[in-house]
């Protein structure tokens, strides 16, 4: 058995009584919905045509939304349909940003994610969802896509139906007769910042006008079908500045351990026993603490534990955090107690450790199948690469102020800077190539393409140039060079400082041009 909806959008006259009995069966609240209409027009007047498209969850057999769920709050049930259990929940935005059809939303009574579950309530006693037996054209028909004798299965076999993003493979059972393609995609329609029955949002509004700006250009997208003239609110990127510097910290606290094992010597002396475990620990702190602030519920934290969903790169990414800190703990105590033998025992752990601990979020990433734009492989290496130029340059600063407080006779013989600056600038310099491949070659996905134009030549293109290159990059490079040749230690200090700038601007771009681009 699996359930699963066809539209017929030849019949549907875009009433909203779909919503409007969505809402009122399942008590949902102002500002959030399980299914809504939106309109676009194609043509100019007076050859004018509008369409209506009926969006909502899709139900797919393969839910990315399912898999990166931490606490099994999602789940798919026997019969096809995936519901939701928000007593599981713990906020954490992942299936907002796993869905490709922008179907799921954060209840704001709840604080808990919600989306249509096809009124299993009512399916379960043998009544149909209420947004079919109130469709006035009878525009939406439900049923048991593996029953060959149902209404449902007969028009799928029979008639020449479409899938929303079927490309995605997660296999949606939600299916459209009679639809115009570009009331489907949202590549294919040009946003509008103002509709003729609604507001848009602040935030939604200098979102348009920025995508809308790329398009202008001759960008992706250009070619548009259609225009929007109606839509319901959606909300503009679920994850914010908390996700940003969560990457930012996490590359500190991986970078400080994976650099002291890889270039660490004993003439370090405090700095490779105490000071890189005590950055790593410090930042692995305030990493933890930025997860736990994102969540929406963060009284359930303990839930991702204790209720695990281990296919969900989120609670994997909790133990590695959990393992590293061990590791990290076991270091300094060694470098507390003067036990040599402790902190090289160490060694290969903690750069193991630190690889995962820099490099899991490639792969929770990974599961936010809706962003296009964070499905690159190149976000594993950037992360690790990332890792060792935020290690460097934070021992680096932590080095002269380690030798600032020595006496005299305590000072560097080998002053760590002499393997730490020439590292971050390598580290740099990778990460440049790296960042040019990304942005520089050819998208052939769309979304791919407009997220990396925004960055460069969109909305954030300042930040970007001006932060990340020239500030970030090219500056610091520049300033250790002038530091070896006339051994001037503040060039190196500063350029430590604006190599920690540079990344953690990076990272903020990076999060929010992946959710720039609509999903519906």
């Amino acid at each position: 058995m699996r359930y699963g909806f066809v539209i017929d959008q030849r019949r549907c006259i875009g009433c909203h009584a779909c919503t409007v009995a969505c809402k009122e069966e399942n008590r949902v609240p102002l500002g959030a919905f399980r299914t809504w209409v939106k309109y676009v027009e194609r043509g100019t007047f007076p050859q004018t045509r509008r369409y209506f498209s009926v969006l909502r969850c899709n139900h797919c057999d393969e839910a990315p939304c399912v898999t990166i769920c931490p606490t099994v709050a999602l789940y798919r049930r026997s019969d096809g349909i995936v519901d939701f259990d928000s007593s599981r929940c713990v906020g954490c935005k992942g299936c907002m940003q796993a869905c490709p059809y922008d179907a799921l939303y954060i209840d704001p009574d709840t604080h808990t994610a919600a989306k249509c579950n096809y009124c299993a309530h009512r399916v379960e006693v043998g009544l149909e969802p209420a947004c079919v037996i109130v469709c006035p054209e009878q525009a939406i028909i439900a049923g048991d896509l593996d029953d060959p004798s149902s209404p449902i299965a007969r028009i799928v076999d029979r008639e020449p139906v479409q899938m929303r993003k079927a490309e995605q493979g997660t296999r949606p059972k939600v299916f459209y007769l009679g639809a115009d393609a570009s009331a489907l995609s949202p590549e294919l329609q040009s946003p509008s910042d103002q509709y003729l029955w609604a507001q848009r949002p602040r935030e939604e509004v200098d979102l348009v006008r920025m995508v809308a700006s790329v398009q202008q250009r001759g960008g992706p997208g250009a070619g548009a079908l259609s225009r929007t003239v109606y839509d319901v609110p959606h909300q503009v990127r679920p994850w914010g500045w908390k996700v940003s510097a969560y990457l930012w910290t996490k590359s500190i606290a991986a970078g400080a351990l994976l650099v002291a094992a890889l270039v660490g010597t004993s003439a370090w002396g405090g700095l490779l026993g105490i000071g890189a475990p005590a950055i790593s620990l410090l930042f692995l702190a305030l990493t933890t603490a930025l997860l736990i602030l994102d969540l929406k519920r963060a009284d359930r934290f303990a839930y991702v534990l204790l209720k695990p969903n281990w296919r969900s790169w989120l609670v994997r990414g909790a133990w590695i955090l959990m393992a590293f800190g061990v590791v990290g703990a076991v270091w300094l105590i060694g470098g507390l107690a003067d036990r040599a033998d402790i902190v090289s025992a160490a060694f290969v752990p903690a750069v193991f450790l630190a690889l995962a601990t820099a490099g899991y979020s490639a792969f929770l990433f990974g599961q936010a199948e809706g962003r296009d734009f964070w499905q690159s492989p190149l976000v594993l290496p950037h992360l690790i690469v990332a890792a060792l130029a935020a290690g460097s340059a934070t021992l680096l600063l932590a080095s002269f102020a380690v030798e600032a407080r020595a006496p005299v006779h305590a000072r560097y013989v080998f002053h760590p800077s002499d393997a730490l600056g020439p590292l971050m600038v390598v580290a740099l310099l990778a990460n440049a190539v790296l960042l040019a491949i990304e942005l520089g070659s050819h998208h052939p996905v769309r979304d791919v393409a407009k997220a990396a134009m925004l960055i460069t030549r969109g909305g954030y293109r300042g930040h970007f140039w001006l932060g990340v290159v020239l500030a970030g990059t090219v500056a610091p490079i520049a300033l250790v060079v002038a530091d070896l040749a006339l051994t001037l230690p503040a060039l190196s200090q500063l350029a430590a400082i604006l190599t920690l700038a540079g990344l953690w601007l990076w990272e903020d771009l990076w999060v929010k041009a992946g959710q720039s681009i609509p999903l519906s």
